[in-house]
């Protein structure tokens, strides 16, 4: 990628609408991410006291509720943002590439309960879809994580406690939905084919990382 150094929230917005697709933190590819096109001064730093402050963490809410991208983990299980004009080939790229949830599968059971409650974090979910025992979490979040990567969940907001003084702390929670309750069923539609789609981002993102090999180019798609 060239060289680039983003200052604060809306410079990034506009590079994620340059770029169609970044991921959040490290990709495997040099330079390749929100993390890495920030200034030092929007990093994750930590303070002598234990507190810390990170800008670029701070930023996903309103990147995300500003309402021109996608973000959720999309990039190898990896949170990452997806703007609004190639997210409908993604959408149909990975739709195709895995099988659809079964009727009455754990996956088929997350996504009807979002159907009904519109948006839940994920500790909502889990309850809501009964997954409250012992040593549940991590099995449920890899349903979700996977329903993330097929583009059938996405992050709506996010949800963060407020200490006694009305503060707001801590890393927060995805506010979790369907791309369809939050971007319209439109946007889930593709008039290319599934391999047309695959072969559209796979030259949009060699052009863009011409020192990345054919292989990471597939992974991030993928």
């Amino acid at each position: 990628m060239r060289n680039i150094e983003i200052h604060n929230c809306p410079e990034l917005m506009n590079f994620i609408q340059e770029v169609g697709f970044l991921p959040l933190l490290d990709s495997g590819i040099r330079g390749y991410s929100a993390e890495d096109v920030v200034d030092e001064d929007n990093r994750y730093v930590v303070f002598d006291d234990g507190g810390w402050d990170w800008p670029l963490w701070k930023w996903k809410g309103p990147i995300v509720t500003e309402g021109r991208c996608v973000y959720g983990k999309f990039f190898a299980g990896k949170a990452g943002f997806v703007s609004k004009e190639w997210w409908p080939d993604l959408c149909n790229y990975r739709r195709a590439s895995r099988t659809a949830p079964v009727e009455g599968s754990i996956e088929d059971t997350i996504l009807l309960t979002l159907a009904e409650y519109g948006s839940l974090i994920t500790r909502e979910l889990r309850a809501a879809c009964g997954f409250d025992g012992p040593k549940m979490r991590s099995k449920f979040d890899g349903y979700v994580t996977r329903l993330q990567m097929a583009c059938r969940i996405v992050t709506e907001d996010f949800v963060y406690p407020t200490d006694k003084h009305g503060r707001e702390y801590g890393w927060g929670w995805s506010l979790l939905t369907t791309p369809e309750r939050l971007l319209g069923r439109e946007m889930c539609l593709c008039e290319r084919t599934p391999q047309e789609s695959y072969e559209r981002m796979f030259e949009h993102l060699c052009r863009l990382l011409p020192e990345a090999t054919e292989k990471q180019i597939a992974k991030l798609i993928r």
